[in-house]
């Protein structure tokens, strides 16, 4: 049986979560620990569940509570359930509960680089993407288009920021992923020494295309996409193994970074495993 809890006003303590701390308190990088992210829609929240991910909290309107999050609710009979007047829900949120649920979940530790690595043929690297939209919109480009892992840097989005997670469609539960710090010199250099050889998808003089054969047959490929408008920094690029890029037609220079992320990870991905 779900704890169902009916809210008549909007200062109820349990409801701070999902409208009154910003994403940084929600985040707590002093105590990770103590981390939460909210997911929309009873499909994300799925995958998050499927992935292993903690409920604390729900959020919805009384009507879901017996139709579509249904399901979810079965899972979690312990975690308590928000529910109050629609317009009161509205008020709280800033905007309708058109995706119906709300759920606020428990960050979870991440692995380190070399764990997140040991198994992998394909990484993808984000540098400095400030976009959740375009954050989100790669991952889910790389959980489609066959990459193993997602690395990004210190100053790159939070892939667990309610945008990204939502343009994700939930993939960000699915695809491993982790930060990777000292960037870039220690990241790169300790991404050479797990064995991979290191591409950057940038717009140089010298960028070879990503057609190019021998970048297929790399065992082990990381694959460096960087912040939108000016791409990934000098120092990175000159400290990869080659740049690369997308060929392209009617004198267009270049792609959206999420567009880009697709082109890229489809074409450099890893032939010899089996596509599902």
């Amino acid at each position: 049986m779900s704890n169902i809890i009916y809210v008549q006003t909007l200062d109820h303590p349990g409801l701070d979560v999902f409208a009154r701390l910003t994403e940084a308190q929600l985040r707590n990088r002093r105590e990770p620990e103590k981390g939460i992210f909210i997911a929309e829609s009873p499909k994300v929240i799925a995958r998050a569940l499927d992935g292993g991910y903690e409920p604390l909290s729900f959020l919805m309107e009384e009507k879901h509570i017996t139709g579509q999050a249904k399901e979810l609710l079965e899972q979690c009979p312990d975690v308590p359930v928000y529910t109050g007047p629609s317009q009161l829900l509205a008020q709280l949120t800033g905007f309708p509960l058109t995706r119906g649920v709300l759920c606020a979940m428990r960050r979870p530790m991440l692995p380190s680089v070399e764990q997140l690595c040991a198994n992998a043929h394909r990484v993808a690297v984000l540098e400095g993407i400030s976009d959740p939209t375009n954050v989100g919109a790669i991952f889910r480009s790389a959980a489609a288009m066959h990459m193993d892992a997602v690395l990004v840097t210190p100053n790159c989005c939070d892939p667990l920021y309610r945008r990204s997670v939502r343009v994700s469609m939930g993939t960000v539960f699915q695809i491993p992923w982790t930060r990777i710090p000292q960037w870039p010199e220690g990241g790169l250099a300790q991404l050479k020494s797990l064995g991979f050889r290191t591409v950057a998808m940038a717009l140089t003089p010298d960028a070879i295309s990503i057609e190019e054969p021998w970048l297929r047959q790399e065992e082990k490929l990381a694959i460096l996409l960087g912040t939108e408008g000016d791409g990934l920094s000098r120092s990175t690029i000159s400290g990869c193994d080659a740049a690369v890029c997308i060929p392209m037609a009617h004198d267009v220079d270049s792609l959206n970074v999420a567009a880009a992320s697709a082109v890229g990870f489809w074409e450099l991905r890893y032939r010899s495993k089996p596509l599902i």
